[in-house]
């Protein structure tokens, strides 16, 4: 498959992952959203599960139902198909999620520090946040983690050099050019700038996420009053020793 943009290769005695060459963008999000739907549509009963990441999609099969061989042909007519139609984007079948944040200082620890080092006031910095569409790259680290790209370069900033043990549900962090909700309370360096009240993973709900990969993400300021009123809770955010 040298002339191809993909590889194949085993991942396990009933996985196979599928490499895009392209490296990471919106168009390569766009390919791997359009396979993974092609492949949940071919395979049916035979998928254990699909996962698809920033340029790789993951499948585990049911060795019952179907081998090796009828799973790679699967894998490579699908993906030939998606690349030969020149996808540009998956709009089409990608939905806008727009997720509400509540923007402060309170909110925000990191809030100020990154204005100051960008050499942005704390407004420019949730009005450069909040203009941009952001593609959902990949969903990993904990149910519910959208790896959300790619972040305006003025506000980019790397993680923080010390991690803080505890970050509350909810929160909205930048890390280099990505940005991402935290789905639960968990240990974390990014750099946050707010709180989200959306819940971000339910495992009780169907779908138990809000968010795909592929799909396009806005962030819409709100207040403290209607980040309360919406069920949001301001957590203790652990200060950087």
């Amino acid at each position: 498959m040298s002339n191809e943009k993909f590889s194949i290769s085993i991942a396990g005695e009933n996985a196979l992952i599928l490499h895009l060459t392209d490296g990471i963008s919106t168009l390569t999000t766009a390919k791997i959203q359009a396979i993974v739907t092609d492949l949940r549509e071919k395979l049916s009963a035979s998928l254990i599960d699909i996962i698809p990441s920033y340029a790789s999609i993951l499948v585990i099969y049911e060795p019952l139902h179907t081998d090796h061989f009828a799973v790679r042909k699967s894998l490579q007519k699908a993906a030939k198909n998606i690349i030969e139609s020149r996808t540009k984007s998956s709009d089409g079948i990608s939905k806008l999620v727009t997720l509400p944040a509540y923007y402060s200082t309170d909110s925000g620890p990191d809030l100020a520090t990154l204005a100051s080092e960008a050499g942005l006031s704390i407004n420019q910095v949730i009005d450069i946040h909040t203009s941009t569409e952001y593609r959902v790259y990949a969903i990993g680290f904990a149910p519910g983690f959208a790896y959300l790209g790619e972040v305006d370069q003025k506000i980019a900033t790397p993680r923080l050099a010390t991690p803080r043990q505890k970050v509350p549900r909810g929160s909205v962090a930048i890390a280099d050019r990505q940005t991402a909700v935290y789905p639960a309370e968990s240990p974390g360096g990014w750099n946050i700038i707010g709180l989200c009240p959306t819940l971000m993973f339910d495992p009780l709900a169907t779908p138990s996420m809000p968010l795909a990969t592929g799909d396009r993400v806005m962030f819409e300021p709100i207040t403290r009053d209607q980040f309360l009123g919406l069920g949001g809770t301001l957590g203790r955010f652990e200060a950087i020793r």
